[in-house]
């Protein structure tokens, strides 16, 4: 059987990346003759999530309440999804490869003494049971053997396309409350929100994507960019090295260590392109770069590019947008 770890956002249904998860798993039980596929949901499982893991071709729905549901807590999470694991017997453990999910199998990994495929874009057959997978933040693939069992991996995110099944699962819910040691619940979640986000909503899930560097030349150096995020109905996103110096908040980064993006148009100004960036917009179906250098990778790597500085550059296209809406 495929366990697949789902995570909830505020609203209480699945994240986007859980059902790209869940569309590879898929992929896996199909290579597999059909193996069963069930998720794995810390917390309510609502009619609403139910009826969208069965969507998605998912068996059964195992979830956890008690003591490790109350807030979010790695060691508890990753000891609550062994014990499924181990009731269930599944051969295969797996998440999307957010922080969350990332930190989560890796416990889950460590506790079975199994080894752990961080970012995993493709599988070539099951015997044996070969991965690829990012490493050096997305700038080189690596082809992984997964021998032990289970196999415990999380899957790189938009890899794949969340697609539902051709035909539903049962998506029968079964409640585990398992004993948590007192020692799973030192380090724990407090508290969550939601950032403060525009009108254009999440970098994740927008289609149009405005991105500033240190190009910018400090915190009073958005003007013009954000003219331009709000005239595409964009959303902005920023390199590391903007939020490390403190001109914009950190939910605004692409990275490495901010958010994953896909748009159908990503629009870097004044980025140079370093390998933690490029993990972040790699997946961008098309690439507009704006920078002074013609050589710096982001340049190099997008679709096209403008080369000249984006404080003459972003105002003149500003213009441009305004004239043509009259």
């Amino acid at each position: 059987m495929i366990l697949t770890l789902v995570e909830k956002d505020l609203e209480g249904t699945a994240v986007e990346v859980s059902l790209e998860a869940l569309t590879f798993a898929r992929a896996l039980s199909a290579e597999g003759g059909g193996v069963p596929l069930d998720a794995v949901v810390v917390g309510e499982v609502s009619d609403e999530l139910r009826k969208e893991l069965s969507a998605y071709g998912v068996r059964t729905v195992h979830q956890v309440g008690g003591e490790a549901a109350s807030a979010y807590c790695g060691a508890a999470w990753a000891s609550a999804i062994l014990s499924v694991r181990e009731q269930s017997k599944s051969v295969v453990v797996m998440a999307a490869g957010t922080d969350r999910g990332n930190e989560l199998m890796a416990h889950v990994a460590a506790r079975a003494g199994v080894a752990m495929a961080a970012n995993v874009l493709s599988f070539q057959g099951l015997s044996p049971f070969v991965v690829t997978r990012q490493v050096v933040g997305g700038a080189a693939l690596e082809e992984m053997r997964l021998d032990q069992r289970p196999a415990v991996f999380s899957v790189a995110g938009h890899a794949v396309e969340a697609k539902p099944a051709e035909s539903p699962g049962a998506a029968d819910v079964v409640e585990h409350s398992p004993e948590i040691a007192a020692g799973d619940l030192v380090a724990r979640v407090v508290s969550t929100g939601e950032p403060d986000t525009d009108e254009s909503g999440s970098l994740k899930s927008a289609k149009v994507v405005v991105g500033a560097g240190r190009g910018a030349g400090g915190p009073d150096g958005f003007k013009d960019l954000e003219e331009l995020t709000a005239l595409l109905g964009a959303a902005l996103g920023v390199s590391r090295v903007v939020t490390a110096a403190g001109w914009r908040p950190h939910h605004e980064q692409v990275g490495q260590t901010g958010s994953r993006i896909s748009p159908d148009l990503y629009v870097p100004c004044g980025i140079s392109g370093a390998i933690q960036h490029w993990a972040g917009c790699s997946s961008a179906k098309t690439i507009l770069a704006i920078n002074t250098d013609p050589e710096a990778p982001m340049v190099t790597r997008a679709t096209y590019a403008v080369i000249g500085d984006l404080h003459e550059v972003v105002p003149a296209i500003n213009d441009e947008i305004r004239r043509r809406r009259g």
